[in-house]
């Protein structure tokens, strides 16, 4: 496959990939609802930047080593079991900010470092990362492609999934949106927090092996 072609549909096969349900959309829209533009931008500049460890290893081979070893699986599945069940409890424990009602507290806003933090460990550690690379390796590039391309074409996945989660961050921190979720944000927020804490649930009870 030449570079033209492993291109688009490199950007077709990742923008699905991407716009696909799981616990990176769920923190984009927490953080974006309850905290504004500001933090749902910054976390998706951190699962953008997570994408960088699995394009690495991806690069140079290790995705096949990683999916056909059932305790590296293992560790990144109870690390990022964990750390889904830690974002979804502190979800649910959410209180009203300010303005939210009347003996509610105020919401200190996260540094850059943390936000973009937290999006970085949260794709980072995705378990079912090494599969999904190593399909798009498979399908897409090629060994005899030059570094130059392989670099070229893992900066664009990554572009690719900031545009998206930023898409995403900019559509629920608009005015309109933040507006109708004033009330009920921490109603919000536990009920998100609920989904990441079943996400985290549901990959703990997950084989590893393929």
């Amino acid at each position: 496959m030449d570079f033209y072609h492993a291109f688009l549909t490199l950007t077709l096969v990742h923008l699905l990939g991407a716009a696909s349900p799981g616990p990176d959309f769920v923190m984009v829209s927490q953080q974006s609802l309850m905290h504004g533009r500001r933090a749902g931008l910054l976390v998706s500049l951190g699962i953008a930047l997570g994408l960088s460890i699995h394009i690495i290893y991806s690069s140079v081979g290790l995705a096949t080593v990683i999916s056909e070893s059932s305790m590296v699986l293992s560790v990144m599945k109870y690390l990022a079991a964990a750390y889904l069940i830690y974002l979804g409890w502190k979800g649910i424990r959410s209180k009203a900010a300010v303005g939210d009602s009347d003996d509610g507290v105020a919401v200190k806003p996260r540094s850059a470092m943390k936000l973009i933090g937290m999006g970085f460990v949260c794709n980072a550690l995705n378990p079912k990362a090494p599969l999904y690379f190593l399909s798009v390796f498979t399908l897409v590039l090629s060994p005899e492609m030059p570094v130059s391309e392989l670099a070229l074409l893992g900066a664009w996945m990554m572009f690719v999934q900031l545009v998206w989660f930023g898409s995403v961050a900019m559509v629920l921190s608009k005015p309109a949106v933040q507006a109708k979720f004033k009330k009920i944000g921490h109603w919000v927020d536990r009920v998100l927090g609920s989904v990441m804490l079943a996400f985290g649930i549901k990959l703990l009870f997950t084989s590893s092996t393929k």
